[in-house]
């Protein structure tokens, strides 16, 4: 094992036998790194391991302790059947009625699709912008309009190179945010009327973009812990005249699945033999609770099927609105459609975002931010283990910061929410993630605010709720 796994183990079973007990505080970063020998990156990361475990919690300014004995754990939500046929698309009001109060501050976020900001370095991101704009040369603004800035593009590319994946610089453009890339993307392969595979369930921006470019939706069954179900995947392929396969391999939104690195190259493999592109949507990739990133199913694409789009918006920078695709074989079609809407993505937002990068620290913003939502992650199934009552499900991500859960019966989900929403709760019902509303027992429950003390009671809040609905 590396020391940070044998560190982290040895102090794991001395939470075993009892030998640490819940509450205790463990030694320091700098004692552990003193002590051992070893360096505060090793301890950093072997504590970091024990808090996705749900073995020990940070507490701010104080350091790290051994939770409380955890809940009995709920069993995990089974594979949902989706319906063999195609669907028209029409979700969006139930999406605006559904999420409009999740921007009130006063309202605890479990039904946001964001982290909290409080989560990234603002501070030092604004501090980059004013140098990078002074040394911008006019010119390049011109020159860099539809693809963007050169600078962030090697950097993206580095990051790409680094993680194992083979990119061309030519097939990278930068977008505002992801959801541009994924609608370009998705334009660039389809036309109204078409029918695109999505995974059941989806995340309903995806639904949207479909029901706003008048596309049908065929869903895939999709297994909560391992992602979209290959079987499934090659039974739809066979049925209908799929044009495009719109997925999120790692850390799915909703579900939180992790695609194996097999079953990644499989589906790239199945979908080159049936010439259908992949649009994959990895704006959660950098959130892993592991040692390392998963790769993405574009490092196994040889044909340029895969149209990679991801962002900063979930792991860096919030409200920047900077994201990318590498479209592989269709970057051109990318870029004339970029030209032909958006034109360009905003250039200081750009600079600041490739001057970060350059200056390095990056990486140690992602280990801090990987912890804080492991830890966020115990906590939270902590409280739903011991507030939800009995045949509650719900799964347990390797990353990400987004939990399924599934209801009991007969409660129902959107019934839930808008009882929640007189307490000042937001919640994402399962209704949104189906182009048939098909979840109506679920919900998504975001853990993204480790800082907001507000978040257990909410959770008891949501446990009374429940039981009240099953009555």
């Amino acid at each position: 094992m590396k020391r940070y796994e044998q560190y982290a183990e040895e102090i794991a079973e001395l939470i075993r036998t009892g030998v640490l007990r819940a509450g205790d505080r463990l030694p320091s970063v700098r004692q552990a790194s003193s002590s051992r020998r070893i360096s505060p990156a090793t301890v950093f990361e072997a504590y970091y391991r024990l808090e996705a475990r749900g073995l020990i919690q940070a507490r701010p300014r104080s350091g790290y302790y051994v939770s409380a004995v955890p809940a009995a754990r709920a069993a995990e939500p089974a594979t949902a059947l989706p319906s063999p046929s195609t669907t028209e698309v029409e979700i969006s009001e139930l999406v605006f009625d559904v999420l409009g109060s999740t921007r009130r501050p006063d309202v605890v976020p479990l039904g946001s699709a964001f982290p909290s900001p409080a989560l990234f370095p603002l501070d030092r991101l604004a501090r980059t912008l004013t140098p990078a704009m002074r040394r911008l040369d006019a010119g390049r603004i011109v020159e860099e309009l539809t693809t963007g800035s050169e600078a962030l593009r090697r950097q993206i590319g580095l990051r790409y190179a680094v993680g194992g994946t083979a990119v061309d610089a030519r097939e990278l453009v930068v977008t505002d945010g992801a959801m541009e890339a994924l609608n370009l993307c998705l334009q660039a392969v389809t036309r109204p009327g078409d029918v695109v595979a999505i995974e059941s369930p989806c995340f309903y921006a995806a639904l949207q973009a479909l029901e706003r470019l008048q596309l049908r939706a065929v869903e895939v069954a999709t297994h909560p812990r391992h992602g979209v179900e290959l079987a499934s995947l090659a039974e739809v392929l066979a049925r209908h005249p799929v044009k495009a396969c719109w997925f999120m391999p790692s850390f799915q939104n909703p579900l939180g699945s992790l695609m194996p690195e097999a079953n990644k190259r499989a589906l790239v493999e199945l979908l080159a033999r049936h010439g259908v592109p992949l649009i994959e949507d990895d704006v959660y990739g950098e959130l892993h609770f592991g040692a390392r990133r998963p790769p993405p199913a574009k490092a196994f694409d040889r044909d340029g099927l895969v149209m990679h789009c991801s962002s900063f918006s979930k792991c860096l920078a919030p409200g920047y609105r900077v994201g990318w695709t590498a479209a592989g074989r269709f970057a051109p079609a990318v870029q004339r459609l970029k030209l032909m809407t958006t034109l360009t993505t905003a250039v200081p937002s750009q600079e600041a975002l490739a001057a970060y990068l350059q200056q390095g620290g990056y990486e140690r913003h992602l280990r801090q931010l990987r912890q804080a939502l492991a830890g966020s992650q115990a906590r939270m199934l902590d409280a739903v283990g011991r507030y939800f009552p009995a045949g509650t499900r719900i799964t347990r991500p390797e990353g990400g910061y987004f939990l399924w859960v599934e209801l009991p019966p007969p409660a129902d989900a959107l019934q839930l929410q808008r009882l929640a929403a007189a307490h000042d709760i937001s919640l994402a019902p399962g209704h949104l993630f189906s182009a048939d509303r098909r979840f109506a027992r679920c919900l998504r429950l975001n853990y993204g605010n480790p800082g907001d003390a507000r978040v257990e009671e909410a959770v008891r809040t949501l446990g009374r709720l429940v039981a009240q609905l099953r009555v």
